[in-house]
């Protein structure tokens, strides 16, 4: 038996990735002579070879992602949907749950998950249900928590950036409200605003309003058709390192003469959808506005990427209005239902066979979740310093709590390599919780996450692209 790592193998894995090509090139000539869509092509190569070479002939290569940096304490609120396991559990009235005896457990999960009765993806499998890992150290009070999402200096939200870098979008990633955004090689430059409304404004095409060179709608149409006829004359437009600009530039030709307003804009029918109004607290509406805003944004193309903030309320005396509470965490739950709902609605134009929220990563970290075990005033520091984040990781990772807070005080880790409980601290674990979250967004690509966290364990928190 030969070697894995031979010349004889190499060669043999060589011309095995040539016959894949081939089928898939041949594929969608075929379909396309049949009148077949890209899509209905995915599905039958899923369907009759293998969920691998249906995922080799997506156009989409990386996840795209979005990431909800909850500063100024306001990221306490998120434990309330997905408390830890043993502080839900124990039924004390003095512990920050809002719900003792309401909770439950997740189904199916890897790892046990305990969902407060507002939890978002209720009834999603266990694969689909939320990764929770002890990460990070306690940053009280700041707009800009890193330590959960840094790997080798690098942090998790421009990592997810410079690998999107294969997907085609006009603007490959938004910040809103001055959210953290941090550095990685090879990330782009974000485009920053400062709420829904400006996100909205960002791709209002200047060419298309009154007085503009393409504002009548005929001259439009023509400039699209005009480059797209460039784009399939010039040979350069399917080499594979120019398909993407060409793919970007193609999106861009097709909205150059759109104002996307209307098409963007939040109504009062999607805040209904979100469970929010507009007399809901301004920072909740917030998180409503720019996910709507995000949703259809990745509808049409034009980012891969959106990093905003969550909350930023710092809820010392939240228990003292129970009812005001439960409001809050309602909402919250209804809103990030809302989002991947309606992703899940819109199919994947450039991954045929998928919805959009087949093809979503989403983060949530902050500077300090507060104490699990007092909601007296809810007190800002954490057991031992602790911090944590939740991943929404879509099927390719081990899904429930990674380590978590006890009912004594105590605080147990994870192992990288197993996934089991470990004595290891969240702050040695950032790393290991970063790099998982890049495997996710890079689609199951460990030597693509490799370049951004070279000799980081993941192996037992991972799964593979099953598509």
């Amino acid at each position: 038996m030969k070697k894995r790592g031979t010349p004889e193998i190499a060669a043999r894995d060589a011309q095995r990735a040539i016959g894949r090509r081939q089928l898939i090139k041949w594929s969608l000539f075929t379909g396309a002579a049949l009148g077949l869509g890209r899509g209905k092509v995915f599905q039958i190569l899923e369907d009759s070879v293998d969920s691998a070479l249906a995922a080799d002939a997506c156009a989409l290569k990386t996840n795209r992602s979005v990431h909800l940096v909850a500063g100024n304490g306001g990221f306490a609120w998120f434990q309330l949907l997905w408390p830890h396991n043993a502080v839900a559990a124990a039924g004390n009235n003095g512990f920050a749950f809002h719900a003792p005896g309401q909770q439950t457990l997740a189904a199916g999960t890897d790892r046990p998950l305990t969902l407060g009765p507002e939890a978002p993806f209720r009834t999603a499998t266990g694969s689909k249900q939320i990764t929770a890992f002890m990460a990070g150290t306690n940053e009280t009070h700041t707009r800009a928590p890193s330590t959960a999402t840094n790997v080798g200096g690098n942090s998790v939200m421009a990592i997810a950036a410079a690998l999107q870098a294969t997907n085609p979008s006009v603007v490959p990633v938004v910040t809103i409200g001055g959210a953290p955004y941090g550095t990685a090689p090879g990330a782009p430059r974000p485009s920053a605003v400062g709420s829904a409304e400006q996100f909205v404004g960002l791709f209002n095409s200047a060419a298309s309003r009154a007085g503009g060179l393409l504002e009548n709608t005929a001259d439009a149409g023509l400039y699209d058709a005009h480059y797209a006829a460039f784009a399939s004359l010039n040979r350069a437009a399917a080499r594979p390192t120019q398909t993407r600009a060409y793919g970007t530039a193609k999106t861009a030709a097709r909205l150059l003469g759109s104002n996307l307003a209307d098409r963007l804009a939040v109504t009062d029918a999607d805040r209904a959808r979100y469970g929010v109004d507009l007399g809901t607290r301004a920072n909740v509406l917030a998180i409503a506005e720019n996910l709507i805003v995000t949703a259809k944004a990745f509808a049409l193309g034009l980012t891969s990427s959106v990093v905003l903030p969550a909350m930023e309320d710092d809820p010392h005396g939240a228990f003292n209005d129970m009812t005001a509470l439960r409001t809050v965490v309602t909402q919250l739950g209804k809103i990030l239902d809302g989002f991947v709902n309606d992703l899940a609605a819109i199919p994947d134009t450039s991954c045929g066979g998928t919805t959009l929220a087949d093809n979503l990563v989403m983060t949530i970290h902050g500077d300090t979740p507060k104490n699990p075990l007092d909601r007296g005033g809810w007190p800002d520091g954490t057991p031992q310093n602790s911090n944590w984040i939740y991943v929404y990781g879509n099927g390719l990772l081990k899904t429930g709590w990674h380590g978590g807070v006890d009912a004594d005080g105590s605080v147990r880790g994870w192992s990288p390599t197993t996934g089991e409980d470990a004595a290891t601290t969240s702050r040695e674990l950032a790393a290991s919780a970063s790099a998982a979250v890049g495997y996710a967004i890079a689609r199951g690509d460990i030597r693509r996450t490799a370049d951004f966290a070279r000799g980081v364990d993941i192996g037992g928190v991972i799964k593979p692209l099953t598509m």
